[in-house]
Formats: structure tokens, C-alpha cells, sequence
């Protein structure tokens, strides 16, 4: 079968050898680029590991069910497990599909039956890989504990802040959006977002930089919370005196998981389903599996008008 890899720092289709289980085989139909996707081929992640890439995934089961996919395998055993944290699994990258083993660039996938997200009626399985990034910040908001009537601004134009325009806006909030590119910004008003204006309740960090953490703290209401569902990729300065004097409260996130009401990745296939502007939004740009080279490339350049670029197997 084709899986996308990394050679030499750069995206090629491999052949690979097809593999059966155990877990369940999923046709991938739709894979979507992330940006640690980029970070981690830069930093030569992808290619130590010699894993075919691929997390924000979604495909057909032998019995044409469309499914999207949870790409965790969690040990179950270590303490943050069965305290029901299995995003925080001791296992950590070890347990992460398309990062520490292979993910669904490819024509299909194996995965454990825990992973599978059945899709409600409405969603097309080629938009389906946007569960994924929808679950994180699903994740994050439930974290922070978002409420119905607070102020949010989210910082970051790309598919995490949209993604939080648009959790933010179905959960009945005002939301303003910070973006560094036009069409980022009109995506934003597309889905409820306003212009940044005033202070806010709650900021979610969605650009993962220095500056961008110290605009959120900017923006913050005294007391308020500054929510950071991406990653940092090394160290940052806390913008200290302003944090220090508003009592603002960081509020890092990671991955997704369970709660008393679900997974969080159902909850964003449900999202998904009751959104139906958000895929056309963020989804800018579809190539087959076999120029993932050059889907690479345009998801690299924001500045082109890229958010969200998927490759079709």
C-alpha cells in the first residue's frame, strides 16, 4: 500500500507492506495536515522514527462505516490512565498515531476498536479528519470551563483558532479572533467571529508563540483565564508583571479525553455535524495521497491562503 514518510527531510510516497491487526482496518478517506506535523519533520522527528504520518484521520471500516479516529493507544495501566487521564498516558509520543507509529497518510490503518469515532448522520467522511483538531479544542474549552455569555478572544487564524471560533460561538459566547492573514480574519467572520475588541473573559493562546502569550495576557480580564491548547515547541517568557498584577490564570491543554458526559472526541463528531459551515471554512485545500509533497508544501505557506490542507487516499 502508499504511506506517506519522511526521507531527507522531505515527504515521499512510499510502497510499504500492507499489514493486518490487530485492532480494526479503517480505508483512510481523509488525512489531514497539522502543523506539528510540520514542526516535527523539521525537527527530524518523523524520520528518526520512520513512521508513516498522519493523526487527524478518517476512513471507512470493512462494513463501510464512516468513522473518524481517536489516534491515541494509551497503555491503560500507568497511573494518569486509570485515573481516566489517558492523554497524559506515561507512554506519552510512544502512544501517539502518525508520531511514534504509523498514522493514516496511507491507504488504510489499523487501530484498536477504542479508537473509533462513529460519525453522526450529516458529516461527509472526507470532511471527517477535522474531528481531530475540533476534540482539542473541545478538550480545552472543557478544561477551562467555559461558560454560555463570556467574553472569548482566540489569537491564531489557523485551524485551531477557527476551530475555537467555532466551539466558542455553539456554546453561546461572543467571540473575537486575533489572525495574522486576511483570509484567516474573513474565515473568522464566517463562523461569528467580531473584531478584537476590549477585555475578555477567557483568551484561548491558539498561535503558540511568545508574543501571541503575551497579547493573550493583554487582552485578559483581571482574573480571567488565557487557555493554550497547542504546544509550545521550546521555551517561552511568561509576560510576568501584567499575568502577576490581573491574577490571570494559565490554563495549558493537551490532546483530548473522557468525561462524565463522553469522549471529547464525540463531542466534536457532534460539533461537526451541527456546524456544517465550519469544513467549506477551514478546509481550503484537497490533494491525493500521491502529491502529498506538494500538499506539504501549501500547507507551509500561510501566507498562499492555506488553513487546512487534506490529503485523499
Amino acid at each position: 500500500m502508499r504511506a506517506v514518510r519522511v526521507h531527507g527531510g522531505q515527504v515521499a510516497v512510499d510502497d510499504v507492506p500492507a499489514t493486518d491487526g490487530p485492532g480494526v482496518r479503517v480505508r483512510v478517506r481523509s488525512a489531514g495536515i497539522c502543523g506539528s506535523d510540520l514542526h516535527l519533520i523539521e525537527a527530524g522527528v518523523i524520520e528518526a522514527a520512520q513512521v508513516t504520518l498522519g493523526h487527524e484521520v478518517a476512513g471507512l471500516t470493512d462494513d463501510d462505516t464512516p468513522v473518524a479516529i481517536e489516534p491515541l493507544a494509551p497503555c491503560g495501566t500507568c497511573n494518569p490512565c486509570l485515573d481516566g487521564d489517558y492523554n497524559l498516558c506515561r507512554t506519552s509520543g510512544a502512544m501517539l498515531f502518525g508520531i511514534g507509529r504509523d498514522g493514516g497518510m496511507a491507504d488504510e490503518m489499523w487501530v484498536p476498536a477504542r479508537a473509533l469515532v462513529p460519525l453522526p448522520a450529516g458529516i461527509d467522511v472526507r470532511d471527517a479528519s477535522l474531528v481531530e483538531p475540533l476534540a482539542v479544542v473541545v478538550h480545552s474549552f472543557r478544561r477551562a470551563a467555559v461558560r454560555p455569555g463570556q467574553r472569548v478572544a482566540v489569537i491564531g487564524g489557523g485551524a485551531i483558532g477557527l476551530c475555537a471560533v467555532a466551539v466558542g460561538r455553539a456554546l453561546g459566547c461572543e467571540v473575537g479572533l486575533a489572525a495574522g492573514h486576511d483570509h484567516q480574519r474573513a474565515a473568522g467572520e464566517r463562523l461569528g467571529a467580531s473584531e478584537i475588541s476590549g477585555h475578555y473573559d477567557v483568551v484561548i493562546e491558539a498561535a503558540g508563540s511568545e508574543s501571541a502569550l503575551a497579547s493573550a495576557v493583554d487582552l485578559a480580564k483581571p482574573s480571567a483565564q488565557v487557555v493554550i491548547p497547542g504546544i509550545y515547541w521550546g521555551p517561552v517568557a511568561l509576560p510576568g508583571l501584567t499575568m502577576c498584577l490581573k491574577q490571570v490564570s494559565l490554563c495549558p491543554t493537551t490532546l483530548y479525553g473522557r468525561h462524565a458526559g463522553g469522549r471529547d472526541v464525540d463531542n466534536a463528531a457532534a460539533l461537526l455535524a451541527t456546524t456544517p459551515e465550519l469544513a467549506p471554512t477551514i478546509v481550503t485545500h484537497r490533494f491525493p495521497l500521491e502529491a502529498a509533497a506538494e500538499a506539504f508544501g501549501t500547507a507551509a505557506n500561510r501566507s498562499a491562503g492555506a488553513i487546512k490542507v487534506i490529503l485523499e487516499p
